[in-house]
């Protein structure tokens, strides 16, 4: 069987066909796409893409397709098992392995961020529940957020790894609470200290494992998805180190339905080096004896929405970017955006919110939602 019958075969069983005319079939413009995607896995079939390869007209639709036949594993590369090897071997979000991602994919440049998210700057999953928009649903996302934490006016926040400074604004501004941001990103950390100027709000350019002092509650929201396995146990100490007795911890993080030790070799290459998602048994099993878990919040589905609305926004102001990015980028970031709302869609990924104490609250958390 030749290389272009074998990925046909792959591809039926999503029930995708090659230059079919369905808006999911994918249209190949170089045959050696069929070597490569066979070759290297999902690195080889993103890079053939970036590349201008081959092209698919509703690519959301075809990822979802794609995962839900879990065709992922039915191409096993070399790119695996490197990236396997080394994850087993080293400390891939090691203090200095964790600045890589600041510089490669949160630096990019804020002009750029702001056009594709939201005005609050959550590059994080909003709460769609009531919302009709992505402002509303990142609103409401981060008021969910601090009524989890049960904030009040003077209340002391850690919030690890802060973004654009966008929650740490919010709680200043709605709640009265006085925030205290750690972040890599030289970036985010300038665009956050201008934004939050005025505010009870402290944002340092350090390593989340540098945080000091007690608080009312910590937070922790799209970060831990860059800890890594190996640093699951220790995340979750400092947090608990943090925090004053009957504290609330608030983790928002995207996870996986089975427990890995890697990411995916096209997005550790390109979006998120050394990136990985938890499980629920990875971070249970790393709370035990530090934590009650009070809440337990999955709201996945919401997050096909919110990336359907930036990569909206990513493409009503490409022309802005075209010329300083160029066209390999906007197709590598468009792969990015897609692969993803697929893989919510699919629910093979999932976007949880846990709230965790310190010995359990006496009477017992309400949930919110």
């Amino acid at each position: 069987m030749g290389h272009k019958e074998k990925v046909q075969e792959i591809l039926a069983l999503a029930g995708i066909t090659i230059n079919g005319n369905k808006p999911y079939d994918v249209q190949v413009h170089n045959e050696k796409f069929y070597a490569r995607a066979l070759a290297q896995g999902s690195l080889g079939v993103g890079e053939s893409y970036m590349d201008g390869w081959w092209d698919v007209e509703h690519l959301d639709v075809f990822f979802t397709r794609l995962f839900k036949a879990d065709l992922q594993n039915k191409i096993k590369s070399f790119s695996m098992l490197k990236n396997f090897v080394s994850a087993k071997v080293l400390n891939m979000q090691s203090r200095s392995r964790a600045k890589k991602v600041a510089k490669e994919h949160y630096d990019l440049g804020n002009e750029f961020y702001q056009a594709m998210l939201d005005r609050n700057m959550q590059y994080t999953c909003g709460y769609w529940k009531h919302a009709r928009n992505l402002d509303r649903a990142q609103s409401d996302k981060l008021s969910l957020s601090c009524k989890k934490l049960q904030l009040q006016k003077g209340d002391r926040v850690l919030e690890l790894g802060c973004g654009w400074g966008g929650f740490a604004r919010y709680a200043a501004q709605k709640c009265g609470a006085h925030v205290t941001g750690y972040n890599i990103s030289k970036e985010q950390v300038a665009f956050a200290k201008e934004w939050t100027k005025g505010l009870p709000v402290d944002i340092r350019l350090a390593d989340y494992r540098d945080a000091t002092g007690t608080f009312d509650a910590v937070a922790a929201i799209g970060m831990c998805e860059h800890v890594g396995y190996k640093n699951y146990r220790s995340f979750m100490q400092l947090a608990h180190d943090r925090l004053k007795e009957q504290g609330l911890f608030l983790l928002h993080t995207i996870g996986g339905n089975v427990s890995v030790k890697t990411t995916d070799p096209w997005i550790e290459k390109y979006i998120f080096p050394h990136s990985m998602l938890p499980s629920m048994a990875q971070l249970t099993k790393a709370a035990e004896g530090l934590f009650v878990v009070e809440d337990w919040h999955n709201f996945g589905p919401d997050y096909d929405k919110t990336l359907m609305a930036w990569d909206a926004n990513f493409r009503k102001h490409w022309l802005r970017f075209r010329d300083e990015y160029g066209e390999r980028f906007y197709r590598m970031w468009r792969f990015y955006l897609m692969s993803s709302a697929g893989q919510f869609r699919a629910r093979r990924i999932q976007l949880w919110q846990a709230v965790l104490s310190k010995g359990g609250l006496p009477g017992g958390y309400v949930p919110v939602r």
